[in-house]
């Protein structure tokens, strides 16, 4: 059932604007700052594992990341407290993506020792999702999204056609090379693997055929490729066009955080809550 007016909190309200939604400049600018933070952490966490960088620079680095766990820490708690159903997005992809990205930096101060908890630290790396979260606000990022997931099933129709060309041509290719002495086709799995390789143009070169029918074929696959790339390229460019036109914004539902509403909408179309609301004082 939709919320009351009078349920409105103005505080949570300014703050959900701010954090979630990316139409005021108050938004904006939080959006560059916490993306700025979310890059150059990544880039301290990168640069924690070269070996003579840790020596020499062991407590700077580890300043930094107490600092961007906190500031991490304060965003996630606003998120929580300026959304109506808190468990909703703690429960979110992203929101259990904010956790797991501040966690391994206060699980190694209560267990300062423990080696076997070490890899934990690594989740860190997770905060990099967060960019595409910032890129989820804005209209661009939810066209792209929405036509990824339109090409979905054509996408997958051509997937299993082109496991089942690799699968033939593997095995033509192991029939025409296989029984030579020089040959490196010595099964249809490791032909298969070179159909692949020579169909997407890697070209690793660590087989090659040595018939000149199996030169020609190899030649035929490679030309092939070209024309198997402009394929996917052609569905998602296709689904593009079709969603450029669609008219989304950035507004949020405040009850279940979900966005890409329409800019007419009043209702959200995931929960059924008010959009638009009126603040009762």
């Amino acid at each position: 059932m939709p919320k009351t007016k009078n349920t409105l909190n103005p505080r949570k309200e300014k703050i959900h604007e701010i954090i979630f939604e990316a139409d005021t400049p108050m938004g904006k600018m939080f959006d560059v700052v916490l993306m700025i933070a979310i890059i150059t952490s990544v880039i301290v966490v990168m640069l924690e594992t070269v070996q003579d960088l840790q020596v020499n620079y062991r407590q700077i680095f580890i300043q930094l990341e107490w600092g961007f766990t906190i500031f991490f820490t304060i965003e996630y708690s606003l998120r929580l407290y300026c959304v109506y159903r808190p468990m909703k997005y703690a429960l979110s992809f992203y929101g259990i993506v904010d956790l797991l990205s501040i966690l391994p930096t206060y699980l190694s101060f209560f267990f300062v020792g423990f080696h076997s908890l070490m890899i934990i630290r690594a989740l860190r790396l997770m905060r990099i999702f967060r960019i595409f979260k910032l890129g989820h606000f804005m209209k661009e990022g939810a066209v792209l999204v929405e036509a990824m997931k339109a090409s979905r099933v054509k996408i997958t129709i051509f997937l299993i056609f082109i496991s089942v060309l690799v699968t033939i041509i593997g095995a033509i290719m192991y029939l025409v090379e296989g029984g030579e002495p020089d040959s490196n086709f010595t099964s249809i799995p490791k032909s298969i693997y070179w159909a692949i390789v020579t169909l997407t143009t890697v070209g690793y070169g660590d087989i090659a055929p040595v018939t000149h029918f199996g030169q020609f074929l190899a030649a035929a696959v490679m030309i092939l490729g070209y024309a198997v790339i402009a394929v996917p390229t052609g569905i998602v460019t296709n689904e593009l066009l079709r969603e450029v036109n669609s008219s989304n914004n950035t507004q949020a539902c405040r009850y279940c955080t979900k966005e890409g509403h329409d800019d007419d909408a009043e209702y959200c179309k995931y929960c059924g809550e008010i959009l638009n609301e009126e603040i009762t004082e």
